[in-house]
């Protein structure tokens, strides 16, 4: 695909750039604990649409072949997790730097090393996936008037990621309780990028880093809802088991495209907001620096609520 080759012609703009070495010992070592899991896993792909059925088959494959050392570099994963040499990124990072508290969004989008990410072209000390996801925090704080580190203890991300924002929140409460919602594909992927970075994560809730597949495992009550163009890629019926952890939640933060394959997410986010505006204050706002792609253009927004 052409969007695929736009995405490899543009992370030349960087790619030269060095990421520290990862000990070897321990890569060894964490890929045996992730293959002897992976050959326990039964794949469900009931409550995903076509998009993400085919992206776990892939990532399926990228652990089964143990090929996790550099896995920010797979087109695929890009496509998904990683944002890198996009323009509107740099808007973003301007906008940050107008924080009264840059300094300390200077620390939490510096960018580490495990899985040998691509540091962002007009700001090396972090990547474009880093920057994006620390404007989804500055965004959060500045419309909702809070000081996220004292204010948030515990976090439910539907849809993690590679755990880029579970780190960002390691980063900001040492003693944070995040879970992390996903398939059991991608939580093994986010068991690996976390423990790298010398993490207390696991299958269980007695690590500070919870990861889970399975909708029993949670509790109804987090601090804040999480959801980075995650719910808004899942089937409408899926979507209605989360309803309880968003309305029990003290914060919100949805971030969602118009429309994703046959569905209109704009009018069922404008319904959600409804429904919740009895109890939180509630708004949804147009995503200024983001319209998708040369290929897909249209307009992003973000669901951010407050418990009043």
């Amino acid at each position: 695909m052409i969007s695929n080759i736009l995405r490899k012609i543009l992370s030349y703009l960087s790619a030269w750039y060095p990421n520290k070495k990862i000990s070897i010992k321990k890569d060894l070592k964490l890929k045996k604990l992730i293959y002897k899991r992976l050959t326990k896993i039964n794949f469900d792909k009931k409550n995903l649409k076509k998009t993400h059925i085919e992206f776990n088959k892939k990532i399926h494959t990228l652990l089964k072949n143990k090929n996790t050392k550099n896995f920010l570099r797979y087109n695929f994963i890009q496509k998904m997790f990683f944002l890198h040499n996009r323009l509107f990124i740099y808007q973003e990072l301007k906008e940050i730097k107008k924080s009264k508290n840059w300094k300390y969004f200077k620390y939490l989008i510096k960018e580490d090393h495990i899985g040998n990410p691509i540091r962002y072209f007009l700001y090396l000390e972090s990547s474009g996936n880093r920057i994006n996801h620390g404007y989804h925090l500055y965004i959060l704080e500045k419309e909702l008037n809070i000081y996220i580190k004292k204010e948030i203890k515990s976090v439910f991300e539907f849809g993690g990621g590679y755990g880029c924002m579970a780190r960002i929140f390691s980063k900001i409460n040492k003693r944070i309780k995040f879970t992390c919602f996903d398939t059991n594909f991608v939580n093994l992927l986010q068991f690996y990028y976390l423990k790298h970075n010398k993490l207390n994560v696991g299958f269980s809730k007695r690590n500070n880093f919870f990861l889970t597949s399975d909708v029993n495992d949670l509790t109804n009550k987090y601090d804040l809802f999480l959801a980075n163009w995650s719910l808004s890629e899942t089937p409408i019926n899926y979507r209605k088991k989360f309803l309880i952890k968003i309305k029990n939640s003290k914060y919100i933060f949805i971030s969602f495209q118009e429309k994703f394959e046959n569905l209109n997410n704009l009018e069922y986010f404008k319904d959600i907001s409804k429904l919740l505006s009895k109890k939180f204050k509630i708004k949804i706002i147009k995503n200024q620096f983001y319209h998708g792609n040369w290929f897909n253009k249209q307009n992003h927004y973000f669901l951010i609520g407050k418990k009043l």
